[in-house]
């Protein structure tokens, strides 16, 4: 017997409702535009917001590697800091859901000459030892000539040479070294003065505007193999390791104190420059997009509250009559925070829909590419615009005080 009136008030509330969304359809516009146009503006900053974190990163990661593991003190042969290599295998290969690349660095200084009929004079350079192939995945800021998978892949005699280096001997793609290694900087007292090392094939030529760009880099292998054969260094150590981490600042600090954990007898930092920059730029936007949505919805919520104060004078004798026949006050107000609340929703769901779509259009002007559509910002977006189309409903609760005598005598 109970289940009757209810479903018959639950009728009544919801017919109520659509006579009052279609009393007057202009003010309905209106209300549905500013709550529409706050949605979509606040659902295109949120995605920017949210996506800017993976550009950030992204755009800071083509600047090199912002990991460094080196040793603490120098226990290597003459005095050279080294690490064993075998920590290279033990770095993990991925870091929550992303790939890290690490790259090991031996460095010498030596001399290389162009091979032509006569030999140019030699060049004073820093010899890299290192994984050729991996260092477009370290440092993908660099630019290489031929670009990347480097050809002579099965040669373990190619060098890839800094642009200086090259311009000095005139050299490039396909033009073989003399690499040799000087005595005066690496050799033990006693080994001989005048040191050739071997031979090398150019197989790139990479601009990086740094240091590196007076650097002659060759396999780790070869240059390995090569001191230990002459010098007696060992063949399993290396100077530093470089990696690549990708992530917020706060994923790169996560890595280095597992890392730190993981490998107590090193030094694992990261590179000041690149983690502090990342951080500070991404909490700037952030901010100021943070305070770009709560500027938005506070004019939206103005905007909506003006067209409710017109709706709460518009409405007093509807309220007197709907107290009149028994209405409670507090299931009259219910009425209408349930019309701000419907009309939150509509406005949330086109408008952020449309926001998505503006903040792909917003990505690739600020960018360069689109920023990709994020699904938690919708709901987020239409939540808050459901909030501030209820909140927004505060000048209706004036209609409470309304009372249906004063509305029947014509003083309302």
């Amino acid at each position: 017997m109970m289940a009757a009136p209810r479903s018959q008030n639950r009728q009544m509330f919801w017919r109520i409702i659509r006579r009052l969304l279609g009393a007057n359809r202009g003010r309905l516009f209106v209300i549905l535009l500013a709550l529409g146009a706050g949605a979509a503006v606040t659902a295109a900053l949120l995605n920017l917001q949210v996506d800017a974190k993976r550009r950030i990163a992204t755009e800071f990661r083509t600047l090199g590697a912002n990991v460094i593991v080196s040793p603490h003190d120098a226990d290597g042969a003459a005095g050279r800091p080294t690490l064993d290599e075998t920590i290279l295998d033990r770095i993990p290969k991925q870091w929550e859901g992303a790939p890290v690349h690490a790259v090991p660095f031996v460095y010498y200084v030596g001399h290389v000459r162009r091979m032509v009929r006569e030999f140019t004079p030699p060049e004073r350079v820093v010899l890299v030892g290192t994984q050729i192939d991996a260092l477009h995945d370290v440092s993908p800021g660099w630019k290489f000539e031929p670009s990347a998978p480097f050809p002579f892949a099965h040669q373990v005699n190619r060098c890839i040479v800094g642009a200086r280096v090259a311009s000095k001997l005139k050299a490039g793609p396909r033009d073989n070294l003399e690499i040799g290694i000087l005595p005066s900087a690496v050799v033990p007292e006693g080994k001989g003065k005048d040191y050739r090392g071997g031979f090398g094939t150019i197989a790139g030529v990479v601009t990086t505007g740094g240091s590196e760009d007076d650097q002659v880099f060759i396999e780790l292998s070869a240059l390995q193999k090569l001191t230990a054969k002459d010098f007696g260094f060992p063949l399993d150590r290396v100077n530093l390791i470089q990696v690549s981490v990708p992530g917020t600042p706060h994923a790169v600090e996560r890595f280095i104190s597992e890392l730190s954990t993981k490998f107590p007898s090193v030094n694992v930092r990261g590179v000041r420059q690149l983690t502090e920059g990342e951080g500070k730029i991404y909490g700037r936007i952030s901010g100021l997009l943070t305070a770009t949505v709560v500027i938005v919805l506070l004019l939206t919520g103005l905007c909506v509250m003006a067209a409710m104060t017109n709706v709460a004078m518009e409405r007093r004798n509807d309220v007197g009559l709907m107290k009149a026949i028994g209405g409670a006050t507090r299931r009259v107000l219910r009425l209408f925070l349930a019309e701000a609340a419907l009309l939150g929703l509509a406005g949330g769901l086109i408008g952020a829909a449309a926001g998505i779509f503006l903040s792909i259009w917003l990505g690739k002007q600020v960018f360069g590419v689109a920023a990709q559509p994020r699904l938690i910002v919708y709901p987020v977006s239409v939540g808050l615009t459901t909030i501030v189309a209820i909140l927004s409903a505060y000048p209706l609760r004036r209609l409470a005080s309304v009372r249906p005598a004063s509305v029947f005598r014509g003083e309302a």
